[in-house]
């Protein structure tokens, strides 16, 4: 390295990197002795940059924990990973997005926002379009803060008829699906699954939050909640096949799958059974239907269809 002040800044850039580096390392890192490390992080401080130092022979530098640092410095590479983030960050929900991306793109150098609005512009995604209604910010992160810490959180919900009340809930976790955010959350004596973009209001209280059943698993549960949503046809079918092979064909969020003597039962809801029996027959696998007699009718409607269109 040449000039001190660039030793400077990549002490700092290296303290962004690490919670704590051990002063012999940035001494090897920089090409300075250990003397000399001490010196920088001192005019570090001097331009109010909290850099702490412990002693000793395990000692090391560190910014102090929580400190927002606000010259940012990021390689092109970090910086086109954020960006990128950002805009998929955008397109799948995550609340301020779009303002982080736009503050994150003024600061780039014009060299680099010119080849990375080159590779934004040609970006696809296979997922939808965000979401109309994203959860604020600090719904998502008082929700995180009270699963973290086991407390209790009241908050204020609208239910999908409209319906807005107070409640207490014991928050186990987060999931961001289909471009939703749900809680996974006790409510009462059961645990039960609430989108977080229907949250008004959300506070954490003093009172410890019941510990969740061992090995509970939040994505799982919410993925469970949302395959029982009650539509208007309550289907079961026998698939011929493997319980692993169905799990890889059929989404957690679509349906309950279980093994029954060498077959698979699918236990799902569905509001056109015309859908339901495009969908078996895109599976390739022999099907039993159990339920509803209506979806045998649909199944061979279905295939009147295939066979008039394979005659054409």
């Amino acid at each position: 390295m040449s000039r001190p002040a660039t030793r400077v800044f990549a002490l700092l850039e290296l303290l962004q990197d690490r919670a704590e580096v051990s002063g012999a390392e940035l001494a090897e890192r920089l090409e300075v002795d250990p003397r000399t490390v001490r010196r920088y992080a001192t005019k570090l401080q001097e331009l109010g940059i909290p850099v702490e130092a412990r002693r000793g022979r395990h000692g090391g530098y560190r910014l102090r924990p929580g400190y927002k640092l606000p010259p940012l410095m990021l390689t092109d590479d970090e910086a086109t990973a954020v960006v990128l983030g950002l805009v998929a960050a955008e397109r799948f929900g995550l609340p301020t997005a779009d303002a982080a991306l736009a503050k994150i793109r003024r600061v780039l150098p014009v060299a680099l926002r010119d080849r990375v609005a080159a590779l934004q512009q040609t970006l696809g995604f296979t997922r939808a379009e965000t979401p109309a209604a994203s959860p604020a910010t600090p719904t998502l992160l008082t929700l995180a803060a009270a699963a973290r810490k086991r407390r209790r959180a009241r908050m204020t919900y609208t239910t999908h008829e409209g319906l807005v009340s107070e409640r207490d809930v014991d928050p186990y976790g987060i999931v961001f699906h289909n471009g939703r955010w749900y809680l996974a959350a006790l409510a009462g004596e059961d645990i039960r699954t609430f989108r977080v973009d229907r949250v008004a209001a959300v506070a954490v209280l003093e009172d410890p939050a019941a510990p969740a059943p061992p090995g509970f698993d939040a994505a799982a549960h919410v993925a469970r909640s949302l395959a029982r949503v009650p539509w208007r046809w309550e289907v079961e079918v026998l698939l011929s096949t493997t319980l692993d092979e169905a799990r890889a064909r059929v989404p957690a969020t679509m349906a309950e799958l279980s093994g029954e003597d060498g077959a698979v039962v699918m236990v799902c809801r569905a509001e056109q059974l015309d859908g339901m029996a495009q969908m078996l027959a895109g599976l390739g696998w022999p099907f039993v239907i159990r339920r509803p007699d209506e979806l045998r009718d649909a199944v061979s409607a279905l295939a009147r269809q295939l066979d008039a269109a394979s005659r054409a």
